[in-house]
Order: structure tokens, then sequence, then C-alpha cells
């Protein structure tokens, strides 16, 4: 019988009641490192949804390795935005991780 492997979901913009005074000053020098990583990524998936563009007008489809890269970003962006907004003092991690992100339906 094959393993299932079962998600941890977790909800990212939850109200936390605590909140950490050295995590405060912490948080403005790592969020420089988070945003400096997010500004760049985000630059060059700025390139790939203008290429994209390109794709989709001159091949009517879409790239799917451009895609997946300008996910990547969205995600990554989703992903750190709790805790620049401190809303969190769960640090994510500088470099990008794959996270998925789901919508739920009411």
């Amino acid at each position: 019988m094959a393993e299932e492997k079962t998600a941890e979901l977790k909800r990212l913009f939850a109200y936390e009641h605590k909140a950490a005074r050295l995590e405060l000053f912490i948080r403005i020098v790592y969020s420089l490192a988070v945003l400096l990583v997010l500004c760049v990524y985000g630059f060059i998936a700025e390139i790939c949804m203008l290429i994209q563009w390109f794709v989709i007008l001159i091949l009517g489809r879409r790239s799917e390795g451009l895609s997946n890269f300008i996910k990547g970003y969205m995600e990554y962006l989703v992903h750190v935005i709790s805790y620049v907004c401190w809303m969190t003092d769960e640090r994510p991690g500088i470099m990008p991780k794959p996270v998925e992100i789901y919508e739920k339906k009411k």
C-alpha cells in the first residue's frame, strides 16, 4: 500500500496576541535581507512576465517554465508578507522555499 504524505496546512495571516520585543528589532535587519531577495526575484519575475506576454501573443499558449517561475515569486511574496507586516514573529527563510497557496471557496 502506498504511503500518502499528509501536508500540514498553516494559516499565514492568523492573529497572534503574543509578540516579542526583541524580535521587533531583529525584524528590521532581517526584513531588509528578505526584501532585497524579494526585489531581485520580483525584477526577474517581471522580465519573465514580459517574455510570457510575447510567448502568448506569438504562440497562443503559455510557457510552463515561465509560469512556474512567476508563480514561485508570488508564493514567496505571500509567504514573507505576514512577517514583514508585523503579523507574526515566525521568520521566513531568506531564500525562497516551495510553498503552495490555496483559495478556500465558500
